[in-house]
């Protein structure tokens, strides 16, 4: 009977066959870089391929500070030299590498290369042809695969950020053959149904998974888009024609959809600053304007017809009683001065004189005769006393000089 071995046994049987093979021990291996992922721990996988085949290999992060000078990436042609030995606990083989050169460029991304600068040249990635994402979609397509990490972020951010949002999925193939067709189709089908913004993406891969965003016709479909459209394709380190193209690139579809979809919370809560803010102004507005009206009620009030006539009825009754004043002392001062003229009149009149015993001698013609030389004897004349008058004929006149 045939020997029975563990399969630890058969595993260690195989990799002390790697470590005795010297040809393996240190080993040069020129291939394309693919599926290159730098771990968070430092270590860096990837694998390498050719036409023909693909090798698993890693490079340890202390091996890292010397070993690799440069940022590797999908579709570079590299040469690997390292060791080639079993990891047990998988049964697997891998290239442990020691040190990576460059050794030019894989064939993938020489065409990604080449069409970059074709589509540069003709103008496609001018930021003059971006168009701006709108701040409030409440619209947003999504072209993607139907099942996959990237709808489902998309979605659960989405929810999160704003439950309002209305989410459209062309479920598109994202990977393989007809993927740069379904990819086009979705993004012509939902740019037809008038909405704010697209997301054109998926998760991330290798260079091959992502290729369909590299091709000519999805590159042109976005360029014709007249919906705003974010590109989010893969991890934040892939980059792909259509990233060049859109209006805005996210760097994962997660980052597209916060992009794309305005906090709602926010947006309530700033509308509340803002609320409170125009509250607070039309506050300071109205008690400026209440003061002056009020000081324009007051002058209006002072220029009130009424007030006015009321005033000037108080300034005339207070003229009135001015001219009155005025006129009574006017009048008793005149009162005064007549009767003093008055006395003195009746101090000269002929009457007053009459009455003391004196008479009042005219001539035959009624004139007052105040000399004798106005008279001859002969003529007669009157004279009135005080109880009547008499008339008496000049005899004889004697003067006193």
């Amino acid at each position: 009977m045939a020997s029975i071995y563990s399969v630890s046994q058969v595993n260690s049987y195989i990799k002390n066959m790697f470590v005795q093979d010297f040809a393996l021990s240190r080993i040069s291996v020129r291939g394309e870089v693919s599926n290159c992922k730098y771990h968070t721990s430092g270590h860096v996988y990837f694998t390498l391929k050719d036409k023909g085949g693909t090798l698993a290999a890693v490079m340890f992060a202390g091996q890292r500070r010397t070993g690799l000078r440069f940022q590797m990436q999908e579709g570079q042609q590299v040469v690997v030299t390292g060791t080639v030995d079993v990891y047990e606990r998988d049964g697997k083989y891998q290239l442990y590498a020691k040190k990576i050169e460059p050794d030019g460029l894989g064939s993938l991304f020489e065409r990604f290369l080449q069409l970059r600068n074709e589509l540069d040249d003709m103008g496609m990635f001018a930021p003059e042809y971006k168009q701006p994402i709108p701040k409030y979609a409440f619209r947003v397509g999504v072209v993607t695969a139907a099942t996959g990490a990237a709808i489902r972020d998309i979605m659960n951010i989405t929810a999160r950020r704003n439950p309002y949002v209305q989410l459209v999925l062309y479920p598109a193939l994202v990977q393989g053959d007809g993927a740069a067709a379904s990819i086009e189709a979705g993004i012509q089908t939902l740019d037809a149904m008038g909405l704010d913004v697209l997301i054109v993406g998926r998760g991330g891969g290798s260079i091959e998974d992502l290729w369909a965003f590299n091709e000519e016709s999805v590159a042109r479909a976005i360029f014709n888009c007249q919906t705003p459209i974010i590109s989010a394709v893969g991890h934040e380190t892939d980059v792909t024609i259509a990233d060049y193209v859109a209006d805005l690139r996210a760097p994962t579809p997660s980052a597209a959809a916060e992009l794309a979809v305005f906090d709602y919370r926010q947006f309530e809560e700033q509308r509340e600053i803002y609320k409170k803010a125009i509250t607070r102004a039309m506050e300071r507005k109205m008690e400026r304007r209440r003061y002056l009206m009020e000081q324009f009620r007051l002058r209006l009030g002072f220029h009130d017809p009424m007030r006015q006539i009321h005033d000037k009825r108080q300034h005339l009754a207070t003229v009135w009683d001015r001219m009155e004043d005025v006129m009574t002392r006017r009048l008793q001062d005149r009162k005064h001065t007549l009767a003093l003229l008055g006395g003195r009149l009746h101090g000269l009149s002929p009457l007053a004189k009459i009455s003391n015993g004196f008479g009042f001698v005219t001539d035959q013609n009624g004139r007052k005769l105040e000399s004798i030389k106005q008279v001859e004897p002969g003529d007669q004349i009157s004279v009135q006393i005080s109880d009547g008058r008499l008339t008496a004929q000049v005899v004889e006149a004697h003067s006193f000089q």
